[in-house]
């Protein structure tokens, strides 16, 4: 295999970057005039519902493993709108090097655009280590769901090393800046004040407009602790963050759908409850 064929084979790990462009066709609808993808990404516009474009991210190959370095952006211009998701869990595994693998992701949203990034679960296997980074920009009157789930170890498996970090800009002011650091050398990860007995953990970012003027009261979600836990919080902007913590991926996925539908009952973050509404609301887990 090439060095370009593999999107930039270097002995310490792949080299490889993907880009995403979305912007309004003047007709009402999106259309994607960049989708560029290499090395373990590849990207399709698959079906989407109402005027927005969708686009899947597929493995082509296993990553990241130790030593990659993988970057992944996507740009959503003025008025359109964008739903990126993932054909499958992506799945950090040890590499040769003995190096940490490298993970960013760069997302924009333009004036009055929306994204829904709603990838699959990322794994940390055993021997993994994974720094991953996501810097998002949102214009005024921009609109997100961005949904982030992490799983510490395979089935029956001892967990990786993962540490991510999230930084959410709004009209140029911060909104969110957030690191989580879990797996084999992090001081108490596993402990009563972190994770304790759960092996996943997610949350869900919502931002709206809607909500600089109705957002709904601070909650909490879930209803059965052997389920898992959740939380929901407005934060200091047109925003609403709910956590969530599970003993696996299924447990945590239901309380972030759970937690989607309360948000946004119109299905695309153009809506949200009444802040009274959603503050009776509890989330029913399904058992």
């Amino acid at each position: 295999m090439t060095a370009a064929a593999a999107g930039g084979l270097r002995a310490g790990g792949v080299h490889a970057a993907a880009r995403i462009t979305a912007v309004a066709d003047g007709r009402g609808g999106t259309a994607l005039p960049l989708l560029a993808g290499a090395g373990p990404f590849a990207l399709r516009r698959t079906r989407a519902t109402g005027r927005g474009a969708q686009v899947t991210v597929i493995g082509a190959m296993s990553a990241p493993l130790g030593g990659d370095r993988l970057e992944l952006s996507a740009e959503v211009g003025a008025g359109a709108e964008l739903t990126v998701t993932s054909a499958a869990a992506t799945i950090s595994l040890p590499g040769t090097s003995g190096e940490p693998a490298t993970y960013d992701v760069r997302l924009g949203v333009g004036q009055d655009a929306a994204l829904r990034w709603l990838p699959e679960q990322l794994i940390a296997a055993a021997g993994s280590d994974l720094r991953m980074t996501t810097r998002v920009e949102l214009a005024a009157g921009a609109r997100l769901v961005y949904r982030d789930e992490q799983v510490l170890g395979r089935a029956g498996e001892r967990p990786g090393r993962l540490t991510t970090r999230l930084t959410v800009h709004h009209a140029g002011e911060p909104l969110l800046d957030q690191e989580l650091s879990f797996g084999p050398g992090v001081p108490g990860w596993d402990g009563p004040a972190v994770l304790h007995r759960y092996r996943a953990v997610g949350q869900l970012l919502v931002v709206s407009p809607h909500f600089a003027h109705e957002p709904p009261a601070a909650a909490i979600l879930a209803v059965d602790p052997d389920s898992g836990q959740a939380v929901s919080a407005p934060l200091a902007g047109p925003a609403v963050l709910v956590t969530a913590v599970a003993p696996d991926a299924l447990c945590l996925r239901r309380l972030l759908d759970a937690a989607m539908r309360t948000l946004l009952p119109n299905g695309d973050g153009s809506g949200a409850h009444h802040p009274k509404t959603a503050a009776a609301e509890r989330v029913s887990v399904a058992r």
